[in-house]
């Protein structure tokens, strides 16, 4: 257990009456909020410095510099809450898939998973898989004190796209092919890959993470319906597994406006909304109970300071009734946005909420 948490090994006693957490539980907060998705990386040329030479997924795996890069943003931004670098392919790399993160591409498998027999090579992750993310979770929480750190992980469709595809994809039609040509498979697949996820997360609260978000990346692309019935009870399976340690859970993807209200369903503490719909009208689909976060498009932030602000009034605004709201942008900061930029958001969003 992490010096960090408390004796029944549940909330992370430091961060606990932070203003995150606090818009996570859907308590009353001293200001909304601020983190930003992708708020550590190319954006900060401080970063790039210190990756510089490095490939992306040994960088997610030397401690120090992980505890370095996830610092970054939290010195320079004042946001409300770190969220630990990595990327969601990690656990898949500890677990002995054969793959890379190609610059400009992103995650490319070498041997897709498209039969039964492929799902041998998925096999169950251990701490000892990934000891490296236990070590950066320790610097960082001596580091942070008072300032939650968020654990996070790909969810299974998402992987399972990466996995099927071989890559990117654009249409998902190897995942969509699978999903609907072998259903037995696709729930098999899926279930495994709820295993390996909850297992990624488990290492990550257990280190001291104060909060954990799910990342559906690609999820958009599939109908309520599909999600329904395909995605719905691996996710569940996920959000289940660490519901014992009493950390808010938090689920985004993006294009998911007629998903909102089953990413809640599936075990959400906290729903991410994109910038595609309005708060007040993702809170309606949500439904009570839950928590959101979100949603300046990331583009904005390149429109200058009076738009931003126009903009970010308007979330504001939108936001005012919901039970709690965390402040984010609608997906990750673009690699090119202003670094003062993000500083000046966080300081008039923190202004312009002070209670």
């Amino acid at each position: 257990m992490s010096a960090n948490q408390s004796p029944a090994g549940k909330q992370p006693t430091a961060t606990y009456d932070s203003a995150f957490l606090k818009a996570c539980r859907r308590e009353p907060v001293p200001h909304t909020p601020v983190w930003f998705m992708r708020q550590a990386g190319r954006s900060l040329p401080e970063y790039l410095k210190v990756r510089e030479g490095i490939p992306m997924l040994e960088s997610c795996m030397r401690p120090e510099l992980v505890a370095e890069i996830t610092l970054q943003p939290v010195r320079r931004h004042g946001v409300d809450a770190a969220i630990y670098f990595s990327d969601i392919v990690v656990p898949l790399k500890a677990i002995g898939i054969d793959l890379d993160i190609k610059p400009g591409v992103g995650p490319v498998v070498a041997d897709p998973i498209r039969t039964r027999a492929d799902l041998a090579r998925l096999r169950e992750l251990t701490p000892e898989d990934v000891a490296y993310v236990t070590e950066a979770f320790g610097l960082l929480t001596r580091e942070l004190g008072a300032t939650p750190l968020i654990g996070f992980a790909g969810a299974p469709f998402t992987l399972a796209s990466y996995l099927v595809e071989g890559g990117p994809s654009r249409n998902h039609e190897h995942t969509k092919a699978l999903m609907y040509g072998d259903p037995q498979l696709w729930a098999d697949l899926l279930d495994r890959l709820a295993g390996i996820t909850a297992a990624f997360l488990k290492v990550q609260i257990e280190a001291g993470a104060s909060a954990v978000q799910l990342f559906d990346s690609w999820v958009g692309a599939l109908s309520p319906a599909d999600y329904r019935r395909s995605v719905l009870p691996a996710s569940r399976k996920v959000f289940e597994a660490v519901s014992g340690y009493g950390v808010p859970r938090i689920h985004f993807g993006v294009g998911t406006g007629e998903l909102l209200g089953l990413l809640g369903e599936a075990g959400a503490d906290v729903v991410g909304v994109d910038w595609r719909v309005p708060l007040d009208e993702a809170a309606r689909r949500v439904g009570p109970g839950k928590a959101l976060q979100g949603n300046l498009d990331p583009a904005v932030l390149f429109a200058g300071q009076e738009a931003v602000e126009t903009k970010t009034r308007e979330i504001l605004d939108a936001a005012a009734g919901l039970e709690g709201h965390v402040f984010n942008l609608g997906h990750g900061v673009l690699p090119t946005t202003d670094p003062d930029a993000l500083t000046r958001l966080v300081e008039y969003v923190h202004t312009q909420t002070a209670r």
